[in-house]
């Protein structure tokens, strides 16, 4: 598993600073403490609403890369937004979901089919163009410039656990 904070530091390491970043709950108080940016855009308060937030950034704005950081949780909550972004196929879209089988940003409680549920495969069922699986920061590091170069749709399952306490 890899720490949340390292792989939101190797991400946006990699991003030029006109990307919108867009970060649900947990992954924005890092994304914000990680990179401070005017264009990053903090979803928090309607989980399941940040897919489709994204979406609309990409659609909008269908020359500019958009970075979607979801949590699993937040993704549970609205999984009809995998279809809806297929379906739109936004090629400017990369859909990142922070998989640490937890609601971490109410309390920590399981998520349903906690070890189970398998996202890339729902996206890839729901017609992403592609999807990724990570658990290893030296493979994330290798394999992610590829990544951020394909067409998207593109979804990118992250198996995480916490990083640092960052102040919220």
């Amino acid at each position: 598993m890899m720490k949340r904070d390292d792989v939101i530091k190797s991400l946006t390491g990699r991003l030029p600073d006109d990307q919108i970043v867009v970060a649900a709950y947990t992954a924005a108080f890092d994304l914000i403490a990680i990179r401070p940016n005017p264009l990053n855009y903090i979803s928090s308060g309607a989980m399941g609403l940040t897919a489709p937030h994204a979406l609309g950034f990409a659609l909008g704005m269908p020359d500019r890369r958009i970075i979607l950081l979801d949590g699993d949780g937040s993704l549970l909550m609205n999984l009809g937004c995998l279809v809806t972004i297929a379906n739109a196929a936004p090629r400017n879209l990369i859909h990142f979901v922070c998989e640490n089988g937890t609601y971490e940003a109410n309390g920590g409680h399981p998520i349903p089919g906690q070890g189970r549920v398998n996202f890339a495969a729902m996206a890839k069922g729901a017609g992403y163009a592609s999807t990724h699986e990570f658990s290893d920061l030296s493979d994330f590091n290798d394999r992610i410039d590829g990544v951020l170069a394909e067409p998207g749709p593109v979804f990118v399952d992250l198996k995480l656990v916490p990083g640092a306490e960052i102040t919220k």
